[in-house]
């Protein structure tokens, strides 16, 4: 039984989709063919199900670098193997809006979680089989999917640099968040394949804007939908090496 989420290994399957919102999770459990609920402990909301008979977990871990390391530290103890965050993000390009998916190749790392695990030179990168999945998916589903670096930061409410996002804009970085970072250094360092798919929800100069929600919500049911897909895609290649 682990500390925090309280689970078994008996509870997690080794495909994990980590959304920071719980109302995500619940959303994403919806879309498997058998769901159950296993524990809402200490702000994670984990269920396990499947889809077309293969195992999957989702786990909701709430905001920022700690919650998403701790919650992903006990889920690989018990077996998850690989991980895909489902979040919503802001952006800082002209040419996206709300409800539009982005697929991050990188992230900038402006949290400190990661930090403690390996120094910041260190890149904060997907798994490379985990991205291509992602982003094919992702393509297939039409306009308004974009592929790009993002950045993360553990301080929603800080004083902002301006100069800083000048620089991150002219860049091309595409999404700000606040758990990518954490969730891609950590499975470097563990050895564990992660990557990530984001519904945008604000645009470079509003954030969150009421006009926005149903945009929002359309494209995080998007993002759920290509989320399950990579996945799928990713466990049915891991089965085929396994048969080999």
């Amino acid at each position: 039984m682990e500390f925090h989420i309280l689970c078994k290994p008996e509870d997690i399957a080794p495909y994990v989709f980590v959304p920071g919102d719980h109302d995500r999770a619940k959303k994403i459990a919806d879309q498997f063919d058998q769901a159950r609920f296993v524990s809402d402990s200490r702000g994670y909301h984990i269920y396990t199900g499947t889809v077309d008979g293969i195992p999957m977990t989702v786990c909701s871990t709430g905001m920022g670098g700690p919650q998403v390391a701790i919650g992903v530290e006990e889920l690989a103890h018990l077996g998850a193997k690989v991980f895909i965050r489902v979040g919503s993000c802001g952006t800082a390009q002209d040419n996206i809006t709300v409800g539009d998916v982005i697929v991050p190749t990188g992230v900038y790392r402006g949290g400190a979680t990661a930090h403690r695990y390996l120094p910041p030179a260190f890149p904060a990168a997907p798994d490379f089989g985990v991205l291509t999945a992602l982003v094919e998916e992702a393509r297939a589903t039409g306009p308004g999917a974009h592929v790009g670096i993002a950045s993360s930061s553990d301080a929603f409410y800080a004083e902002g640099d301006p100069a800083l996002f000048a620089k991150m804009k002219q860049a091309g970085v595409m999404a700000f968040e606040m758990e990518c970072d954490t969730l891609f250094i950590i499975s470097n360092f563990r050895g564990w394949r992660a990557g990530a798919v984001l519904a945008c929800d604000g645009t470079s100069t509003e954030i969150k804007p009421e006009w926005g929600r149903q945009a929002f919500l359309d494209g995080e049911k998007r993002a759920i939908q290509v989320a399950i897909r990579a996945m799928k895609r990713i466990a049915l290649e891991d089965q085929q090496r396994q048969a080999a």
